[in-house]
């Protein structure tokens, strides 16, 4: 396959391989269209300031990194877009899946227009507040993004989403046609995520979060879970994930402000190998997802849940729609109302006190994800709905 053969094209303003979801998910996806199409061109961010020449990521799968450097986010996103534009030039495709209005804008003004398909994972116009506070009350950036969503939205042939939430949000606020939407969960690779029946530790509980330290995700609620727990019982927690120097710092001062900074340890991201292993040596996956904007109006499809679940690491999540998309409380996790944090201890001396019924949560957890939650199941109903709106695929396929 050359480039010259590529007639889809998937473009993402993040950083690829990565160990974030994200990353993850494109993956999945970039490998899934490779082999349905007959290849595909797959365009993320340099991990550098030069761009990385195309390549064969995955069979099938030519990827190109272009460079999105500056001191600001408008900054990257622009030196980002000269990128995409430059490399986009006389290139024609059938279709073209996109992320965000990152990379989505450019693809507005390309003749003849390709079919766009738009996969919302998250909204900027909702986000941004997140990861730039000082952002909250500026009204015309909320305004001008807004407007770059809505002519993404308006433009897309099809809009793809991994949650009932998103795709209700997106038909509701944002006049998105319901019958243009389609809800692909994310999945798990389950070459990767082995099961293993939960090994109980004889001296402590062993606690897990994994994910970004965003305030949305409410990293914070383990630690005082934590503390709690160990007023009863012996405990750890194990943090993974992404974030600030300032807010790893934040986390660490309120664990030794509670005491319990000597049970817990905070680790960079990994590889989806080293995190299984973390996985399988953790008693419980804790996922305390925030009441707020981001998770219950706009949505979202947590991947630290179904990796959990498809490695045999029994989950205490919020009690929020988008966890009840993936199963069932008492059955494949337990919940607790969001931001409780005696809820959030009390499941976990459950947990603790009743192995039984930790290896069911982990049998049954790993069922689910077998029937419902796999990157094949995913990819095929992306390609299904491809065929829907008419893009053909190569006799190569």
């Amino acid at each position: 396959m050359t480039q010259a053969e590529s007639r889809i094209a998937y473009l993402s303003f993040d950083a690829v391989p990565a160990p974030k979801g994200a990353a993850t998910h494109i993956e999945a996806f970039a490998r899934l269209l490779g082999e349905a199409f007959g290849g595909l061109e797959l365009v993320t961010v340099a991990a550098g300031p030069d761009a990385i020449p195309p390549v064969e990521r995955w069979p099938g799968v030519i990827h190109t990194a272009l460079p999105a450097t500056g001191p600001s986010l408008i900054d990257r996103v622009l030196c980002f877009r000269r990128g995409l534009e430059s490399w986009l030039g006389s290139r024609r495709f059938q279709a073209i899946q996109f992320r965000s209005i990152f990379e989505g804008l450019p693809l507005l003004r390309l003749k003849p227009a390709p079919k766009l398909i738009f996969e919302v994972n998250g909204l900027p116009s909702i986000e941004l507040k997140y990861h730039y506070p000082g952002a909250a009350d500026d009204r015309d950036l909320n305004r001008k993004l807004l407007s770059q969503e809505q002519a993404c939205l308006n433009a897309a042939s099809l809009v793809a989403t991994p949650s009932g939430v998103t795709a209700d949000y997106l038909a509701s606020q944002r006049a998105v046609a319901p019958g243009k939407i389609v809800v692909i969960p994310n999945g798990v690779d389950l070459s990767v995520f082995r099961f293993q029946t939960p090994a109980r530790s004889n001296d402590c509980f062993r606690l897990l979060y994994f994910g970004t330290l965003a305030p949305w995700q409410g990293v914070d609620l383990t630690i005082r879970a934590l503390a709690q727990v160990c007023q009863q019982a012996p405990a750890v927690l194990t943090i993974i994930g992404a974030g600030s120097n300032r807010r790893a710092g934040a986390l660490r001062d309120l664990a030794a402000k509670l005491g319990v900074g000597g049970q817990l340890r905070m680790l960079a991201p990994m590889s989806q190998p080293e995190l299984l292993e973390q996985l399988h040596q953790s008693d419980a996956t804790l996922a305390p997802l925030g009441l707020n904007d981001r998770n219950v109006v706009q949505g979202c499809c947590p991947l630290k849940i179904l990796e959990s679940m498809a490695a045999g690491t029994p989950v205490i999540a919020s009690d929020l729609p988008v966890v009840r998309e993936l199963g069932r409380d008492g059955e494949h996790f337990l919940l607790v109302k969001p931001g409780s944090v005696d809820q959030l201890a009390e499941a976990v001396l459950r947990l603790r006190s009743d192995p039984q019924l930790a290896s069911r949560l982990a049998l049954q957890a790993r069922a689910q994800i077998e029937a419902a939650h796999t990157w094949e199941r995913a990819g095929a109903a992306l390609v299904a709905a491809y065929d829907q709106f008419g893009i053909s695929r190569s006799s190569r396929a």
